[in-house]
């Protein structure tokens, strides 16, 4: 029995829009850019010498690459067997990241969006099953709360790339009412930052994929010093420095309403007198949480609901993965099905 658990390696895994996370139960972790790359002709694949490449490499060759992000909005998208197949070659490169033993049970819990619908859920557990023994999918933001052991009178928000779940824990698996998922994240700011900034500046040469290393570099909400960020940008060609402090917090705030919305709501369904500790334990995880003045910003728009407190994770792009892996060896496999969908033996 000992001799059979040696041989199951447990896996922990944030399958993301925009970045994939994965922490073993042998102490391996990974991340890796939720893109894959494949060469546009003969040519691409000698450049490559390979079919396909992953991550950061196949963003660097994009030139002679056609990129496929398999996820949307948090989930596996929907059209084409191309982005399955990316689907499946993102997840066999994150579980490679964790250098799996030959003959290991590979047993995974993988976090999809809080309101995931149960078509998603099977799309991912179907591709999950090819790579691995046996997969569970749960709630991102339950999973995060799980890792901090948050499991009472705490309200996670996780803002991802494709969506922002928010998730009211209550010392239970989450009722669906207890859960939202919002489609304004990390890639809705990219887009508003890219118009803007071309609204703005339109001389300026800009792409998504660059307004989303901006955000990263200067993501702020609020009045403050970080309003001036100068960045080096092209005007045909040529660099030109610009300052885009205005545009990064324009496009930064405008998710900002939306969750103060749905906190507003998520409080009420805590009984009365657990209300107050609610609201002091408020976590922001995922890569928006890295936005500069966005806890502040927060408490400042609850404060009508007494004392507000508001922490941010921290290693926000692993704290769902960490979850997911302290949930996989925390719960035997033959009750995995009581938190979640299971599929495998």
């Amino acid at each position: 029995m000992i001799q059979e658990m040696d041989k199951t390696l447990f896996l922990g895994i944030d399958l993301g829009t925009s970045r994939t996370t994965i922490m073993s139960s042998r102490g391996g972790k990974g991340l890796v850019r939720s893109v894959v790359g494949y060469p546009k002709d003969i040519l691409g694949v000698k450049l490559l010498n390979r079919t396909f490449a992953v991550g950061e490499e196949a963003l660097a060759k994009k030139s002679y690459m056609d990129l496929h992000f398999p996820l949307e909005d948090g989930v596996l998208k929907e059209t084409g067997e191309q982005n399955t197949q990316a689907a499946r070659e993102l997840l066999k490169y994150a579980i490679g990241l964790v250098s799996p033993a030959s003959g290991d049970r590979l047993c995974g819990i993988l976090g999809v969006p809080a309101r995931a619908s149960v078509t998603n859920k099977g799309q991912l557990l179907k591709i999950a099953d090819e790579v691995m023994d046996l997969s569970m999918v749960v709630s991102e933001p339950f999973m995060v709360a799980y890792g901090l052991n948050r499991l009472t009178n705490a309200i996670i928000v996780d803002i991802g790339a494709g969506t922002t779940d928010l998730c009211a824990m209550k010392g239970t698996i989450p009722l669906p009412e207890e859960q939202v998922t919002l489609l304004k994240a990390g890639s809705y700011i990219d887009e508003l930052l890219a118009a803007a900034i071309s609204e703005a500046h339109p001389e300026v040469q800009m792409t998504t994929l660059l307004a989303k290393k901006l955000k990263e570099r200067f993501g702020h909400v609020g009045p403050g010093p970080q309003e001036v960020a100068v960045v080096e940008l092209r005007s045909g060609g040529k660099p030109r420095n610009y300052d885009i402090g205005r545009e990064v917090r324009f496009a930064c705030e405008t998710i900002v309403p939306d969750i103060l919305e749905n906190l507003e709501q998520l409080v009420s369904v805590f009984d009365p007198e657990d209300q107050a500790d609610a609201v002091k334990n408020i976590i922001l995880a995922g890569g928006g949480s890295s936005i500069r003045g966005l806890d502040q910003m927060l408490k400042e728009g609850l404060k009508s609901f007494g004392e507000v407190h508001v922490f941010k994770v921290d290693e926000p792009d692993y704290a769902g993965a960490a979850g997911a892996l302290k949930l996989a060896t925390e719960l035997p496999p033959d009750y995995w099905t009581q938190v979640g969908d299971v599929i495998g033996e």
